[in-house]
């Protein structure tokens, strides 16, 4: 039965339940850092998954890449699948801009996080409005 990684947990805000993917909100509100973890037990990289699976992840990958540039308007989009940390599949999609803290470094373990208020949070899922 899948369950969520415990780092994914403690880290992230889950916004959404799409057909394959969980859409996790990390905890971060000095970036705009979505993750979009399937709900497939013990998949750790994408070839995990069936033809069929990775056909929907991709179309949920580019729905969520479009909904963080029509909301956020970044410079630069990253997506990336590392799993050194945590090794079950997930796709962070993050929202870059030139003046963030950490640009142009990559955003893990730069500074310390600075986690949402409750307002913010509010905010951002109904602005996000992420239904599928």
């Amino acid at each position: 039965m899948f369950e969520l990684a415990k780092e994914l947990k403690r880290d992230c805000i889950e916004i959404a339940d799409w057909s394959l993917c969980k859409v996790l909100l990390m905890n971060d509100s000095q970036y705009p850092w979505f993750i979009l973890v399937p709900k497939v037990e013990g998949a750790r990289d994408i070839i995990d998954l069936t033809e069929q699976q990775q056909n929907q992840l991709q179309l949920e990958s580019r729905q969520l890449q479009h909904l963080i540039r029509e909301v956020f308007s970044p410079y630069k989009l990253n997506v990336a699948a590392l799993g050194n940390v945590v090794e079950q599949l997930h796709i962070h999609h993050i929202a870059r801009y030139q003046n963030d803290i950490a640009w142009p470094q990559p955003v893990w373990g730069a500074f310390p996080v600075k986690p949402y208020s409750n307002e913010q949070l509010l905010q951002l899922i109904e602005q996000f409005n992420l239904t599928e």
